[in-house]
């Protein structure tokens, strides 16, 4: 049985190294562009290829968000390559590294201690405060990650993160501003300046998308529908349907602000993605008419908790039936035991952590319990009911 004690999720002292680096950028950006080369003593070309740079920068959210951290859909090898050289030009941490935080994020949202960028703490620190500390996240080892370490896009990048980085971000625009001749207005437009705009931008997602917006789909914690992040992030502001994490898109519907979701679907219609994941439709239409009902009546609708009618297994029971028929899934939560092999394609997390805590001999009922009831994973109410979908029988513990 784990044991997890409140360690703190991270130690006290400022982290200078990144610290330095990014009062670094900003200050250097807000000197570039007021005093050493203003937007009116640069020509067009240099504000254009700054634009043109934040909004590929921003596309790297993709690949970053959509395609590793919640592996919402299958591409290709040359479209991975060129979702991370969008995402290395943005200079927010490799990819191995964002996709881990924001793994530990969705697992504990809003959680102070295990959450790295918890909304809690309030506005300034889910913002950029969380960036200045050092960290020591107690819980990171239990997030999946052999995905990532098996992607060789993912490897090349994490091991040659700092000089990608510095080549895609700030020498790049430089050597473009020399075809129009001015090397330094492109690389304060198109590097300085562009890397604050991208930063704040995807940092609104942690920060103003937890604060102000609408909650159409939950609240069991406080993400919101924020339009104004959506505007600015290509979709991602729309942060209340990440009740259904692995869908690849931010909104059901078409009208949606999602420009990512609609870039996806051309890759798709191109036959360069695959396996789009989505949430199924029942489970969006609960969610909606939960929410409708709670906000109507200022309390939650009753749940239906009839008593269990099935059947009530002992250990060599569930044995007999997962050795039955083989690649069989079965686990122990909250004392029933629960068939997910149907599942296992569609977890958030991933086959691998659902096999890790199934039923097997000299197997510790606990162990799934734990993981499921927040010792690996604070479960929203529509996972919850998810799983009950999938009880096949009480456990007997006599």
């Amino acid at each position: 049985m784990h044991k997890v004690g409140p360690t703190p999720a991270r130690v006290d002292g400022i982290w200078w190294l990144y610290a330095i680096l990014f009062v670094s950028v900003h200050v250097l950006a807000a000197w570039g562009a007021f005093y050493w080369r203003p937007y009116h003593k640069v020509p067009t070309a240099s504000l254009v290829m700054g634009c043109l740079v934040f909004n590929l920068s921003g596309l790297g959210c993709i690949g970053y968000h959509r395609l590793y951290s919640h592996r919402a859909f299958q591409t290709k090898f040359a479209v991975r390559v060129v979702l991370a050289a969008l995402g290395t030009a943005a200079c927010i941490r490799s990819i191995k590294w964002w996709c881990l935080l924001h793994r530990l994020h969705h697992r504990f949202t809003d959680d102070p201690i295990h959450d790295p960028y918890p909304a809690t703490k309030g506005l300034f620190y889910s913002h950029m405060g969380w960036i200045f500390f050092k960290p020591n996240y107690e819980r990171l080892h239990l997030v999946d990650h052999e995905d990532l370490d098996n992607d060789p896009v993912v490897r090349y990048q994490d091991k040659y993160y700092v000089p990608l980085a510095a080549s895609f971000g700030f020498v790049l625009p430089t050597l473009l501003g020399m075809m129009w001749g001015d090397p330094s207005g492109a690389f304060v437009w198109g590097g300085l300046v562009v890397k604050l705009a991208v930063w704040h931008c995807a940092l609104f997602v942690n920060s103003l998308a937890h604060w102000g917006g609408l909650q159409p789909y939950s609240d069991d914690n406080t993400s919101r529908a924020n339009l104004v992040v959506a505007l600015l992030t290509f979709g991602e502001g729309a942060h209340n349907f990440h009740a259904f994490p692995h869908d690849w898109r931010s909104g059901p519907h078409t009208w949606n602000w999602d420009p990512s979701k609609w870039i996806i679907f051309g890759l798709y219609r191109l036959g360069l993605v695959k396996g789009l994941r989505t949430a199924r439709a029942q489970d969006v239409k609960e969610a909606l008419e939960y929410m409708h009902f709670k906000k109507k009546h200022g309390v939650a609708p009753a749940q239906e908790d009839a008593s269990w009618t099935g059947e009530t297994w002992d250990t060599p029971r569930a044995l007999e039936y997962i050795e039955s028929i083989p690649g069989t899934c079965v686990m122990v939560i909250d004392d029933y035991f629960v068939d997910v092999t149907e599942y296992l394609g569609q977890h958030p997390g991933g086959a691998a952590v659902l096999r890790k805590y199934s039923v097997r001999p000299q197997q510790d009922h606990v162990e799934a319990s734990w993981a499921f009831d927040g010792g690996l994973n604070n479960h929203s109410r529509s996972a919850r009911n998810r799983m009950k979908e999938f009880r096949i029988a009480l456990c007997s513990r006599s």
